[in-house]
């Protein structure tokens, strides 16, 4: 199966602000669906998270794309729309030393972005599919399916606006 991996254009947020779950809106999407679409095959279907920086990309490629929850960016809880350099030092040393499991106050851990995203993946049927969300959950995908250490795949650069094809293998049962 052929997966491209689109992460959502520029948020439309102040730099270092932590906005995760927070539902910002993002640049132009025009030119970038413009860009992409022709790298696309035709008639490849497309699945959103329902975030607007995802989802307005999304709808500009397909107006028939599908949304997913599951493709939804990390949720950060009491710490979204706050500015990095104002969340407790403690607390994000806590998160650097325990990267998968440590869990924001109200928020969600990378190891249950990973999960959803997962669940999501196995879901996944056709010979082609486009799916455009944030770089957690792309970094949660490719990790696993490039079967990298943890200490790679959270390390992973995506650009705003940009496309990363994958091939994959379904088993027989058209499961990842």
């Amino acid at each position: 199966m052929q997966v491209f991996l689109i992460r959502h254009p520029r948020p439309l947020i102040g730099a270092g602000i932590c906005y995760g779950r927070l539902d910002v809106d993002c640049e132009n999407p025009l030119p970038v669906a413009t860009r992409l679409r022709a790298r696309l095959p035709e008639g490849t279907p497309v699945v959103s998270s329902p975030l607007r920086r995802a989802r307005r990309l999304a709808e500009a490629l397909d107006p028939g794309a599908r949304i997913d929850e599951r493709l939804s960016e990390i949720d950060f809880g009491a710490w979204e729309g706050q500015p990095w350099n104002d969340i407790e030092r403690d607390a994000l040393d806590a998160w650097a030393a325990d990267v998968l499991d440590f869990t924001p106050p109200g928020g969600e851990s990378v190891a249950h972005l990973r999960g959803r995203a997962l669940a999501f993946a196995a879901s996944l049927r056709g010979p082609h599919v486009a799916l455009v969300t944030h770089a957690g959950i792309l970094r949660a995908l490719l990790g696993h399916w490039r079967q990298l250490p943890l200490a790679e795949w959270t390390q992973l650069k995506f650009d705003f606006g940009s496309l990363t094809e994958v091939e994959i293998a379904l088993d027989p049962g058209n499961r990842i």
